[in-house]
């Protein structure tokens, strides 16, 4: 069990008070944030648009959902822009208010903590490792009509894997005609250019919600920014009157118009991941001790076969390096971790780490 309070990545504040150093010493793997870092394009804009910190945002931040309908060619009222992509996960909760719901573990963990506010009963389908930790059409039979909403997460986390499109879509057409909402976390999907996801099918689907987040493709987590998406007009209209007036600050409604028009680091971001998520995964599966799996998103999941060896900590200790421990992942214990694939200097720099680790051990 991790050391660590947090529930999440990107704890650098609380790993570096308790290991008494600046928590810009560490080297973080344990939160998927693009590498390449803010675009230049959107540190240019927000710094144009401080004076604008001292209006009101539009409440209903008419701009930023005409960008956003824009950019996926869907209606405007088929959106609704979030203050991150977690908080949409609460009130979509709160406008369905569903009774029974199913969720896929492991799994982000907000999805049960959201449904256990609403006191809603949540059943649970477990992915397997013997499956390669992947869904298979044996969820199937878990879409019964006593279900009023399923969690699905595509890629997964913490796995980063992508189920068969061809099995989302069964998935999803036995969600309709059960009655059932189902709700597509595609978070990470941006880093996974070749797959559409269900935003291009929406039309043709009223009960499917889709979730995105602006922030770890763009790399501005501190300014929180997601959204929701689902043809599904009157239950949107809900879930928008229902909501916290200005949840969205100036600057983060700015910069989520801004990098849909980043059309050059969205093209240098497909190239990174093809490049350094087939290298990393190469490189650490040949690390003794580690069973990787192949990754479709900026993430990597392992095993670590070293019996009571507590691998976060050991880099911690011998390089300064946060990896995400997966062990309050349910369905998972404390051999398992994910690591962010980075810069290829810092990939490298982690392989180096995990073999000086590894090699004294095996």
């Amino acid at each position: 069990m991790s050391r660590f309070t947090s529930q999440h990545g990107g704890n650098r504040r609380e790993v570096a008070q308790y290991l008494g150093v600046d928590e810009d010493t560490l080297l973080d793997f344990s939160a998927n944030i693009n590498p390449l870092g803010m675009p230049l394009g959107v540190r240019q804009r927000l710094a144009e648009s401080l004076d604008k910190l001292e209006q009101y945002p539009d409440v209903a931040y008419q701009s930023l959902h005409q960008a956003l309908a824009a950019y996926h060619a869907v209606p405007p009222d088929w959106i609704q822009a979030g203050n991150g992509e977690t908080e949409l996960i609460f009130d979509l909760v709160k406008t369905l208010e569903p009774k029974q719901a199913l969720v896929v573990s492991p799994g982000f963990a907000e999805y049960q903590r959201a449904l256990a506010q609403a006191k809603c009963q949540v059943h649970t389908w477990w992915l397997q490792e013997s499956a390669g930790w992947q869904l298979d059409d044996g969820i199937l039979s878990a879409l019964t009509p006593e279900l009023d909403c399923v969690f699905l997460c595509t890629p997964n986390n913490p796995t980063g894997l992508l189920p068969d499109w061809p099995l989302l879509e069964r998935i999803a057409h036995k969600c309709g005609d059960n009655h059932i909402w189902l709700i597509v976390d595609e978070a990470f999907l941006d880093f996974v250019p070749q797959q559409p996801g269900f935003i291009p099918v929406l039309g043709n689907m009223p009960w499917v919600w889709v979730l995105r987040s602006m922030t770890k493709f763009y790399a501005i987590p501190g300014l929180r920014l997601g959204y929701a998406l689902s043809s599904h007009t009157a239950s949107m209209a809900s879930l928008r009157a229902k909501r916290a007036p200005w949840s969205i600050n100036t600057l983060a409604a700015i910069a989520g118009e801004q990098v849909l028009q980043e059309t050059a680091y969205q093209q240098e971001t497909w190239q990174w991941v093809r490049r350094e998520n087939q290298w990393l995964y190469q490189a650490l599966s040949k690390v003794p001790g580690i069973q990787a799996w192949q990754p479709q998103a900026n993430y990597l999941f392992f095993r670590c076969d070293v019996p009571e060896l507590d691998l976060q900590w050991a880099l911690l200790e011998q390089a300064g390096m946060l990896i995400r421990s997966c062990a309050n992942y349910p369905g998972l214990d404390a051999r398992y971790y994910r690591v962010a694939v980075k810069s290829h200097a810092a990939n490298q720099s982690l392989l180096d780490a995990l073999q000086q680790v590894m090699s004294a051990l095996v």
